[in-house]
């Protein structure tokens, strides 16, 4: 029986450690920054990229791989039969999993394609249980039966500290956009369904932080929680420490604090967090 390999793609918050340990293949997205091409993860690192951005003339661009990119991997991971589980970021924030679906389609070898719907932790969640199934023997089918439930099973809130780059990514409508700047108004979005959804509007950091504590407890009771992560991009003094502390406080002490790719940051803008939260 041939192995089972993991590809995704470098918005995962999956550390450089964590990817070689396992032998988890990452196909990178590129971003634009005015003139300058960069290959995410490889040429830009998340932090560095809030001074480009800041200082960058237009709002930076993302583009998914190719579908060459990935037929390419795929055709020399399944040459001698292996088979391949590809899980990527949500196919509402990106194309990446469509070039994927393309190159699966194109290649000869043995290719499962995953739309995550989810981004950051939410995607690093199910990546490693799928590395834990595979490692334990675990076919391919059961690895995807397993990967539905951990879905369901995961929540994923996203809060911008300003609106502006939502509104130049055209991810939200300016009029919305100019409300919520007049008004000093923090968004809270959910990505129930892999979809940039606007659940609450709250007017402070520390509303944030209650209404995201309290939903975590909501959905949370009666579950064991296996995994809490905090990805920001420079929002921890506002949000994501305090809402740290409030988790540890139930005596979850093993919370993950990442740094947004710079895929993530161009649309959310600094300041942002995310919070994900996996219980069953």
């Amino acid at each position: 029986m041939g192995r089972i390999h993991i590809v995704t793609d470098s918005t995962c918050d999956l550390t450089k450690e964590e990817v070689a340990q396992h032998g988890i293949h990452i196909v990178p997205l590129t971003i634009q920054i005015d003139d300058k091409t960069y290959i995410d993860g490889i040429d830009l690192e998340p932090q560095p990229f809030l001074g480009l951005m800041k200082n960058a003339k237009n709002l930076p661009k993302s583009s998914q791989p190719a579908p060459g990119k990935f037929k390419e991997l795929y055709d020399e991971l399944g040459k001698d039969g292996d088979q391949i589980i590809s899980i990527h970021m949500t196919g509402s924030m990106s194309g990446t999993v469509e070039s994927a679906r393309q190159a699966a389609q194109m290649s000869d070898s043995d290719v499962t394609v995953i739309d995550s719907r989810f981004i950051t932790t939410g995607l690093a969640i199910q990546i490693r249980e799928a590395i834990k199934m595979r490692d334990a023997g675990a076919t391919v089918e059961e690895i995807i039966k397993r990967l539905e439930k951990v879905r369901e099973n995961t929540y994923l809130y996203v809060i911008v500290d300003t609106l502006e780059n939502l509104i130049k990514g055209g991810r939200i409508g300016k009029g919305t956009g100019f409300i919520g700047s007049l008004l000093n108004i923090k968004v809270i979005a959910n990505l129930e369904g892999g979809a940039y959804n606007p659940v609450s509007k709250v007017r402070s950091h520390k509303q944030v932080v209650n209404y995201l504590f309290k939903q975590f407890q909501a959905d949370t009771a009666g579950k064991t929680v296996k995994t809490v992560g905090i990805s920001h991009a420079e929002g921890l003094t506002t949000m994501g420490g305090p809402l740290k502390e409030l988790i540890e406080g139930t005596g979850f002490n093993e919370v993950e604090i990442n740094f947004t790719s710079p895929i993530i940051s161009t649309h959310t803008g600094p300041g942002a967090i995310g919070f994900i939260y996996f219980a069953e």
